[in-house]
């Protein structure tokens, strides 16, 4: 059976008459979250004093979120703003493994940056030599190919599924489950096979954070009132981050699979759209409030830039 040339992302169905207030508010999210997130790695790569792993993993963090926020929100907002609702089969494909590869390697590297603060407050006269440049190419580079690892099966097993029918997407962008449903065979080994490996991956992830705060915690108990502040207020804006990240996207998933027939389907297109945009929009926010040192930076390199346009101008 052929493929079709093209599928129709719906939008928020339910929601038509409140697109333009959509657009807009996702614009500017998507503002703060490029604007954000490129100042982040501008300054990490710039300044020689935050050549450290965590700043290294948080650049990291930084383009990987830029790239997950231009999968979706540029076409989200053109459905919105002028109806151009038409992706082509290929580009769908595309653009839901950018999706679900970025989410795979953000997981991971909430992981990295939890071992980090283990080693820096656990370890601290071994950090240098556990942490060396070589273990930090190695961890990002593990991150990386288990993602595509994951995620090249379950694109390969809906691409050849055959779509004889309808190809109108009930979504704002190519959502996996939105997309199986519209094929003319069962599109449950797919679906499961998501499922399950979603749930392994961040199961064991979070499992892992889990356990490295646990020893920070105990680590830090003996310590005095000021040194567990310290300790405790480094690793604050990553929890926070965190909980950004993995509380809506579980959420989505498991509404998806389990809750498809009480969860209105807005209320399900919404979730699944906000978890792509919130954690990109708000990680440089947290990480530029909790962090000084990047604090500082940015307004350095803001007040820098500022001054050196205004005397261009005069």
């Amino acid at each position: 059976m052929e493929s079709p040339a093209a599928f129709i992302l719906v939008g928020i169905p339910g929601l038509q008459s409140s697109y333009l207030w959509l657009a807009i508010f996702l614009s500017a999210m998507y503002t703060i979250a490029l604007l954000g997130n490129s100042l982040i790695m501008t300054v990490i790569c710039m300044d020689s004093t935050l050549q450290e792993p965590m700043y290294c993993f948080l650049c990291v963090l930084a383009a990987v979120d830029i790239v997950m926020a231009s999968s979706v929100v540029p076409k989200m907002v053109r459905i919105f703003c002028s109806g151009d609702s038409s992706i082509s089969f290929h580009a769908c494909f595309t653009q839901m493994y950018f999706v679900h590869a970025a989410t795979a390697v953000e997981t991971g590297l909430l992981v990295a940056m939890a071992f980090d603060r283990y080693v820096a407050i656990c370890k601290p006269l071994h950090y240098s030599r556990i942490l060396t440049p070589k273990m930090m190419l190695g961890m990002c580079v593990a991150i990386i190919i288990r993602a595509i690892m994951s995620m090249t099966p379950l694109i390969w097993m809906l691409t050849h599924l055959p779509f004889c029918g309808s190809n109108v997407v009930p979504h704002s962008y190519c959502e996996h489950m939105a997309v199986a449903k519209l094929a003319c065979a069962d599109p449950m080994p797919s679906s499961l096979y998501s499922l399950i490996c979603s749930s392994i991956i961040v199961g064991s992830d979070v499992a892992f954070i889990t356990t490295s705060y646990v020893l920070i915690l105990r680590a830090v108990c003996g310590l005095s009132l000021h040194a567990q502040w310290k300790a405790l207020s480094t690793c604050s804006s990553q929890v926070g981050v965190m909980a950004l990240f993995y509380l809506p996207g579980m959420s989505s998933v498991y509404v998806a699979w389990l809750g498809h027939d009480t969860v209105p389907l807005h209320i399900q297109v919404l979730l699944a759209d906000l978890y792509l945009i919130i954690p990109p929009t708000l990680n440089p926010i947290i990480y530029g409030i909790r962090t000084k040192k990047i604090q500082e930076r940015m307004w350095r390199l803001m007040l820098y830039m500022f001054f050196n346009l205004s005397s261009r101008r005069s």
